[in-house]
Parts: structure tokens; C-alpha cells; sequence
């Protein structure tokens, strides 16, 4: 059993695993201001083991699953990739709605009047300026659930899409492994405060991307990374220009041997020496201007213009090209049978998505830093629903979940594995990712073919950074 210990009374069988990883998902849409005492108290906490009557740090041998892989791009939001899901081989994708002719339907109010519809972007490229996923912007754009302040928000360009002709790899990977319809961002904000949940389940008062500083201090009950140091659990940040372990400085200060180059990544998955954990980083834009960076000061979109991480104004295909070749190279791994790699997003980006962000837990009594002008709410709501499919062995093959997730559904996951004690509310009580599993036989154990990514370069040739100059129609479409 791996070194771990029999069950024992109170732990739970591998059939109790999985139904109460499945109904945590009602407990993670829970908001904390309407938890009555009862369900306050039923409530795990933060430190509290998944099991805690099995040592913490004792690899849960009922899970087979030694590798977790973490590939985390950057601002789109479901609809904005794969709103045309439903039409394209995944029936129960929840994208756009659309009419008798094929065409979606959603849209959304233009300020000056009449309706900006959902629509094909013109190129690979985005604009460099919009859309804006600020705190801000993004509380507009959601209008309390009604889902109508994108172009409000953002102009016209909040409406735009790809589809399966643009970003073919993507779509044969949501077809063919584990989609989750309810993936949301963990907080309506920016890229900074939502890599915080992934690390640390709270952005303990980030609502921006800004620049850390040295100083910026640790959130004050530690990260994932402390958690797996302290239990002997290996991990690695693989990094192309810049670790994102970095939007945390003591994280990076702390573990420079855990930091290594995207060259590695492929060699140690080639050789099937993967960690128990890795974040697999693509080139973010940034190396040529990490020196004259300003801590609190936000990043300039415009020096990212030649990444990999699909933010704007990027060439999204570049990043499916990356993904396509991390995802590759860990099917090819000869450690694919117990490997789960999970291709997601941070946030929505400012693009438009049709389902409303339920409410959340509070990850502690940390409130967002905002101003009095800014608007004012907390993080009990979860943010932007974001594409995310899991791909494993294991997975579900070409299935759905329409379970609610946010990103500390990763650290449930891994916690649940290793038995590591919770760091804050929210990923003690987050549904993990059993429900896109079934550890009853590997059926992906030899995946399907996937598509090719488009070639990025001839992409560039027609690439456009501009508006793309849509015109409000006088009435919604039908």
C-alpha cells in the first residue's frame, strides 16, 4: 500500500471517498453569509486533515495517482473558448445558446444602445487594452448575476470567440477527456489575486495584478508548498520566463531548488521522474523587462505581447502550442498510468460567459483591499466560469461534471491525496476533482489521437490588435 497504513475506524473506504468528494460540491458553493449555525458548524476548518485518523503526509493509496500536473493559462473565460462545445461533438457543453441557423444568440446591452452579439474574432490576436478583468470591471460586467455589463465593461470585443477552426488541440481535448461545465476563477478579479487561491486558497486582500515587492508578506497560514515541504512531498515549479511561485516572493525565496526550466519539465516527464506535484509555466512575456518592473505598480499589457500564456494582446495559438506539447509529453510519459494533468484558466480575461457566479465560501476574515470608490463586496463569490478538463488514465472519458470548482478544488484534490492539513475554509470545503475520475479502471490508459494545434506563425501573418469595429444591432437576437 505504498507505505500507507490499513483502514482504520473512521477513515473511509474508497466509495466513501468518492460520494463525499462529490457532495462537498454543494458545501463549496455555500456563501458565508448565509451558512446558518448548523451547517457552520459541519463546516471543516482550516488545518483539519481530509482523514484524521491516518498520519498526515500518508499518500492515500486508494487515489492511483502519483503525478499531478498543474498547466494554468491565462483570461478566457468558458464561453470566449468553448462556447461552440455543444456543437461540435460535446452535447452537454455549456456554452452559447443558439439559434435555427447555428449562430449564437447571446449578447449583451451596448452603452450608446442596441445589442453587440456574440461574434467570430477576427485573428488570432486580442486588442492590447481590452477587455478589462479589473475588480471593477469585472463586478460590472457580472450586473449582480445578470450576466449584461461586458460591453459595458469592455466594448465590443468582451463578445468575441475562437472556435474549434482556431484552437483545434483544445477542442479534441475537452471532447475526448473530463470537462467541467463549473469551473469558476476564485475570486472576480484579476490573474495575481486568483494565483493566490491556487497557492494559498485565499488572495488575502489582492485584487490586482500588481508587481510583489520583497516585502509583500506570506498569506498568514502558508501555502500548498509549505504543506508539501513539511509532509516530504515532492514538487516543482517548471518555468519558461517567469515562475508564477513568484507572485508570492517568500515562496520563491524559500525554495529555489524547487524552481526549474520548461527544458526540464520535458526531460523529467520523458524519463518518468515527475515530482508528486508540478506547475508547468509557458513564456508569459515578461523576460525582457522582469528589471524594470515597480512593486505595486501593475504590469503593462503591452511588454506581453510576445508570450505564450494567451493573455492579450497574444496570439492565443502560441499557447495552445505550449499546452498541446506539455500535454503530450506527459501522455508519453512512462508515467501516464498514474499521472493527472489539469489544463485550466486563472480567470475570464474581460470575455463574456452567460452563467453567473454563484456564491462561495470566504476563505477567512482577510477583506479585500479596496476603496471606498471601489465596489464594494468580498470574496464570497466565486468569480468567472474558465475552461478546465482534466486529463488522465483515469479520467472519465469524454464526460462532463457539472459539480461546481474553483481553483482550490486542485489544493482539496492534492490534500486528499497526501492527507495534508487544510490552509484556509474554502479549500477545506471545495469539491475536489474525484467526480471527473473513476478509479475503477483506467480507460484512458491509451488516450485517442488528439488534434494538432494551429500553427501560431502563420496565424501572425494576419494577426490584428485592433477593435474589431462590431456594430450594435437594434434589437436582442432571438
Amino acid at each position: 500500500m505504498n507505505g500507507a497504513p490499513r483502514p482504520r475506524r473512521g477513515t473511509l473506504s474508497r466509495r466513501g471517498v468518492l460520494k463525499s468528494g462529490v457532495a462537498l460540491a454543494g458545501v463549496g458553493a455555500l456563501s458565508s453569509r448565509l451558512a446558518t449555525a448548523s451547517v457552520a458548524a459541519a463546516l471543516r476548518r482550516p488545518d483539519s486533515l481530509p482523514y484524521p485518523n491516518v498520519a498526515p503526509g500518508t499518500p492515500n493509496a486508494r487515489f492511483p495517482i502519483d503525478h499531478v500536473v498543474v498547466v494554468m493559462m491565462e483570461n478566457h473565460s468558458f464561453d470566449n473558448y468553448l462556447g461552440f462545445l455543444s456543437r461540435r461533438g460535446k452535447p452537454a457543453a455549456d456554452g452559447f445558446h443558439f439559434d435555427a441557423r447555428g449562430r449564437p444568440v447571446d449578447a449583451n446591452p451596448a452603452p450608446a444602445g442596441g445589442y453587440i452579439r456574440a461574434f467570430s474574432m477576427p485573428s488570432a490576436c486580442q486588442m492590447e487594452s481590452e477587455p478589462n478583468q479589473s475588480w471593477n470591471a469585472t463586478h460590472k460586467a457580472v450586473a449582480g448575476g445578470a450576466m449584461t455589463g461586458f460591453v459595458a465593461a469592455s466594448g465590443d470585443v468582451a463578445m468575441g470567440y475562437w472556435t474549434d477552426a482556431d484552437l483545434p488541440f483544445y477542442y479534441s481535448l475537452a471532447k475526448n477527456f473530463a470537462l467541467a461545465n463549473r469551473w469558476f476563477a476564485s475570486t472576480q478579479g484579476q490573474t495575481y489575486p486568483n494565483r493566490r487561491f491556487l497557492h494559498a486558497a485565499t488572495a488575502y486582500g489582492l485584487v490586482n495584478t500588481v508587481t510583489p515587492g520583497p516585502t509583500d508578506p506570506p498569506p498568514p497560514n502558508g501555502t500548498i508548498f509549505d504543506r508539501l515541504n513539511a509532509y516530504g512531498v515532492s514538487w516543482t515549479n517548471y518555468f519558461t520566463d517567469l515562475p508564477q511561485t513568484a507572485i508570492i516572493p517568500s515562496t520563491v525565496e524559500r525554495n529555489p531548488t524547487h524552481l526549474a526550466p520548461i527544458t526540464q519539465f520535458y526531460a523529467d516527464a520523458a524519463a518518468g521522474r515527475l515530482p508528486a506535484v508540478s506547475l508547468v509555466d509557458p513564456d508569459f512575456g515578461l523576460a525582457d523587462v522582469i528589471g524594470g518592473l515597480v512593486p505595486g505598480q501593475p504590469i503593462p499589457t503591452s511588454v506581453r505581447a510576445q508570450g505564450q500564456d494567451e493573455e492579450n494582446p497574444q496570439n492565443v495559438r502560441f499557447g495552445e502550442a505550449f499546452v498541446a506539447q506539455v500535454v503530450n509529453a506527459v501522455i508519453a510519459s512512462p508515467s501516464w498510468g498514474r499521472t493527472l494533468l489539469i489544463w485550466l484558466y486563472d480567470e475570464h480575461g474581460g470575455y463574456y460567459d452567460h452563467v453567473p457566479p454563484p456564491p462561495a465560501l470566504a476563505p477567512d476574515g482577510i477583506p479585500p483591499a479596496i476603496g471606498p470608490t471601489d465596489f464594494q463586496a468580498g470574496y464570497d463569490a466565486y468569480g468567472l466560469r474558465v475552461p478546465a478538463v482534466v486529463v488522465s488514465p483515469w479520467a472519465r472519458p469524454a464526460s462532463v461534471t457539472n459539480v461546481v470548482h474553483d481553483h482550490t478544488s486542485i489544493l482539496a484534490f492534492i490534500e486528499q491525496k497526501w492527507n495534508l492539513p487544510a490552509l484556509t475554509l474554502r479549500d477545506a470545503n471545495a469539491a475536489s476533482l474525484l467526480d471527473f475520475l473513476d478509479f475503477r479502471r483506467p480507460a484512458m490508459l491509451h488516450p485517442p489521437v488528439l488534434a494538432a494545434p494551429s500553427d501560431p506563425v502563420a496565424a501572425d501573418r494576419t494577426c490584428s490588435t485592433s477593435d474589431p469595429g462590431v456594430q450594435p444591432q437594434p434589437n436582442p437576437p432571438r
